[in-house]
């Protein structure tokens, strides 16, 4: 089985292009630039990630007009990170883009780093949204497509107990982009958990 995996440089997407790997799946990894604030950031620890883990170079989709268009505090500086963070479509667009790339490289299947459910924050971040999603994408590309979501079992703190499990560092997950993490996003405050701070 072959899958373009979704990498972002965050934890949750080398967590699962470590999986991938460990299973024995061809991986197409593949970084989407939409504009965000984090891009180069994101890039960057996506490229580390991905040598360390002995993966191809991720292709990049240059999408920034997305997010010059579609403007959130995860791509307009103008905008608060933490409460203007929605940013409408962006989901489907990434599965949209990795179903497209699918389709030209022949891959089965397509890998998304969504977590469990019920941390769920917008609409395109749930199971109903990836099933929807999956016979969407299978007719915009014109032959099946899977969508896979492997740490929708998981919480941050299952991934984070299983990324030092694995020795996996260098990942980048702050939506500000500066060089140290700025605690105050929504991608800095799932590593907050209950009963420490």
């Amino acid at each position: 089985m072959s899958v373009v995996t979704l990498v972002s440089g965050g934890l949750d997407s080398l967590l699962v292009a470590c999986l991938a790997k460990e299973e024995g799946l061809t991986q197409y990894p593949l970084f989407i630039d939409y504009g965000q604030r984090a891009r180069e950031q994101e890039y960057a620890a996506c490229l580390q990630g991905m040598r360390r883990l002995g993966l191809p170079v991720p292709a990049t989709a240059g999408l920034s007009g997305f997010g010059q268009l579609i403007r959130s505090g995860l791509t307009d500086v103008s905008q608060r990170v933490y409460e203007d963070a929605y940013t409408p479509g962006r989901n489907l667009l990434f599965l949209l883009t990795a179903a497209a790339y699918a389709a030209q490289v022949g891959a089965d299947a397509v890998s998304i780093g969504l977590l469990h459910e019920d941390t769920s924050l917008f609409p395109d971040q749930t199971g109903a949204f990836l099933k929807s999603a999956e016979s969407t994408l299978a007719m915009a590309v014109a032959r099946p497509v899977r969508v896979l979501a492997p740490l929708a079992a998981f919480h941050k703190r299952d991934v984070v107990r299983l990324t030092e499990e694995k020795g996996l560092t260098g990942s980048y997950s702050c939506h500000l982009g500066e060089a140290e993490p700025c605690g105050a996003c929504i991608a800095c405050r799932e590593f907050v958990f209950e009963g420490e701070g």
